[in-house]
């Protein structure tokens, strides 16, 4: 698998998490800034892949 589709993966996971915490802000603060952290880290780890 090439490098580039890794860190497009990692990024297209970064924004799915991003909008789940996006929507999971009202209901639910906790798990919403978890994953906030899971989609700053996958993002951060598609800048780091390339």
């Amino acid at each position: 698998m090439s490098d580039s589709v890794v860190a497009l993966l990692l990024f297209g996971v970064a924004g799915f998490l991003a909008g789940g915490a996006f929507t999971m802000w009202k209901n639910s603060r906790g798990l919403a800034v978890a994953l906030g952290a899971a989609a700053l880290l996958a993002g951060g780890g598609g800048v780091l892949w390339l």
